[in-house]
């Protein structure tokens, strides 16, 4: 394999992410303080440039991190009351609103040409439906796990029963693949980028294809009601950052770069900017959010994977960004 990818280079922020998992509970933080949570996947990492930026500083942000490999583990840590504020995917923030009350303020990127099925180059796989039988590596519970599952496995014919679910976060599906013990993943990037780059995989499906996923801010909902000047500050430091996505995509590169980079990963710089630029930066409401929401909790709610469908209304903060935006 090219680039001497190993085991420890698959494994990215793996460390990052044990600090932060810290489940015990933590002491209320002062005002204008927020517990961040953040994917260590490419969803996660234009929070991370937000952390890097200087943009929160300038708007009296303070803030602790806490990095995970999936959005849904910050999701759950945010159930706990664990952190305040993460980003992850229309069905985690269904499944957090159902059981945790959470909020969103404000839809972030969109990342759905950052996902992909991808399968080992070597079986010689072209389509889902040759999956049949074989081992898939899925982050269960995540939002692309549920899609999956839920949406690209059922259209090509397939159900559960049919392939070997491998239960896995994405961080690890690089080094599964290369030691040949799944046969495809369903994953993000910068993964897939770096399967593709040293020869390991093809990508069978695009997740673009069945689903945009726009990725929303959530924030439990005590943070919000007693912090409300402080979420308006915080997205106006987002707005900032959409700003620099689109004017100094460089910058923005060279700082998300380095986080990979200082994890273990040997990954050339073309192919990771290739992967940032499947990353679409745009805090905004859009129109079609609820009729999107409401899509994908009906399809979790067949799957018994929620209770009940959230009130919509309540979930989707609006004010606070246009606030920001005036």
């Amino acid at each position: 394999m090219s680039n001497g990818l190993t085991r420890r280079d698959c494994l990215a922020a793996t460390g990052a992410g044990a600090l932060a998992l810290g489940f015990g509970l933590r002491p209320a933080l002062a005002a204008d303080t927020v517990r961040q949570g953040y994917q260590t996947n490419m969803w996660g990492m234009p929070t991370y440039y937000l952390l890097r930026s200087g943009h929160l500083e300038k708007h009296g942000i303070k803030f602790e991190e806490f990095a995970v490999p999936s959005g849904n583990q910050t999701m759950q840590q945010m159930v706990a009351r664990q952190v305040d504020l993460g980003t992850y995917a229309g069905p985690s923030l269904a499944i957090g609103a159902d059981r945790g009350g959470l909020v969103a303020i404000a839809m972030i990127e969109y990342v759905g040409k950052t996902a992909r099925v991808m399968a080992r180059k070597d079986l010689g796989i072209t389509k889902v439906e040759q999956l049949r039988g074989r081992k898939v590596a899925n982050q269960t519970g995540s939002s692309t796990g549920n899609i999956f599952v839920d949406q690209i496995a059922p259209k090509a014919g397939l159900k559960k029963g049919d392939y070997e679910e491998i239960r896995m976060n994405v961080d690890d599906m690089v080094a599964a693949m290369a030691a040949k013990t799944v046969d495809a993943m369903a994953n993000v990037e910068p993964y897939n980028a770096i399967a593709e780059a040293n020869g390991l995989a093809v990508t069978i499906a695009e997740y673009s294809d069945f689903d945009h996923m726009p990725v929303y801010m959530a924030a439990t909902p005590e943070f919000v009601d007693k912090n409300p000047q402080a979420v308006v500050n915080y997205l106006k430091a987002w707005i900032e950052v959409g700003n620099d996505f689109k004017s100094n995509p460089g910058k923005v590169a060279d700082v998300i770069y380095s986080f990979y980079t200082s994890k273990g990963y040997t990954m050339s710089k073309d192919t990771f900017s290739k992967a940032l630029a499947r990353v679409e930066v745009q805090p905004s409401w859009p129109s079609d959010t609820e009729s999107y929401l409401q899509k994908q909790a009906e399809i979790l709610l067949k799957q018994k994977k929620l209770k009940a469908i959230p009130d919509w209304k309540k979930v989707m903060r609006t004010e606070f960004l246009k606030q920001a935006q005036a």
